[in-house]
């Protein structure tokens, strides 16, 4: 061969092997650049597990509570229904007492009249508007105490610009030592805590739509160590926890500048 055709055939190797590396980044780029688009799209679809609101430890010194008087534990069967009919408008209703977890000024509880009450025309509300964000007002019922219990109240979260939420506590020993189930209708989620000493931990919850404005229910049923908790009558959380073993009063919640009204209040011993 000559020396003229083996440099033409030198000439086109190293063009055919040039070609074939610029493919290959070619195909590296691409596959890299899939994989990478891969990525992003299963991080976006990754659900977020924690918000803002979810597992606050609490004020680092929390106020001691007072010590409730003590109330009769309540046999299987018996039941106290609340739905603040009888009660004076503008006071706090009869056989209840106002407290508060955490910071901030007093809770501010009282019966008012509202044209779309479940049970017209009385309604319990939390009008407050103390802005504070570890701020839980409390309304304790003072009539029994109870251990195992099917527990429901209707709500409607109404105006809130920190929080516009709504819960029931159950098994309360003091304002800083209780298990509560709250619906917040900034987040749009459902969850469970236990409130030790002041200081609330998540230990369950569920993420949903919730509507302010308008009527809803709680539900809870605890026995033993055992929680379900519903929402405008489905399941939305089970759940074990062994926090709290020991009857307690019942009572409403609400959160920071949340202005919440409830109505029809039952609780029944199991």
């Amino acid at each position: 061969m000559s020396k003229a055709s083996i440099g033409v055939l030198a000439a086109v190797l190293v063009a055919g092997a040039g070609l074939a590396c610029t493919h290959s980044d070619r195909d590296e780029k691409k596959t890299g650049n899939s994989a990478a688009a891969a990525t992003h799209v299963a991080t976006q679809q990754q659900p977020q597990e924690k918000d803002a609101d979810e597992d606050e430890e609490g004020a680092p010194n929390p106020v001691a509570a007072t010590a409730e008087k003590p109330a009769l534990q309540q046999a299987s069967g018996q039941q106290l229904f609340y739905n603040f009919e009888s009660d004076l408008v503008g006071q706090l209703p009869a056989k209840f007492h106002s407290a508060r977890t955490g910071q901030g000024s007093e809770s501010t509880w009282a019966v008012m009249a509202d044209a779309t009450a479940p049970s017209k025309p009385n309604v319990v509300a939390q009008t407050s508007t103390d802005k504070t964000d570890y701020r839980f007002p409390l309304l304790i019922a003072d009539e029994g105490s109870f251990r195992d219990l099917d527990l429901s109240v209707k709500f409607k979260a109404v105006s809130g610009s920190v929080d516009q939420a709504g819960g029931l506590v159950f098994r309360l020993r003091d304002p800083n030592n209780y298990y509560i189930v709250r619906a917040n209708a900034l987040e749009d989620n459902y969850r469970l805590y236990h409130v030790v000493d002041g200081r609330r931990r998540q230990f369950a919850g569920a993420n949903f739509k919730v509507t302010s404005g308008v009527w809803h229910e709680f539900r809870v049923e605890a026995v033993g160590n055992k929680f379900v908790c519903y929402y405008d009558g489905a399941m939305k959380i089970e759940a074990t926890d062994d926090t709290f073993k020991d009857a307690g009063k019942v009572g409403l919640w609400t959160k920071a500048d949340s202005v919440t009204y409830f109505d029809d209040l039952r609780v029944t011993a199991k």
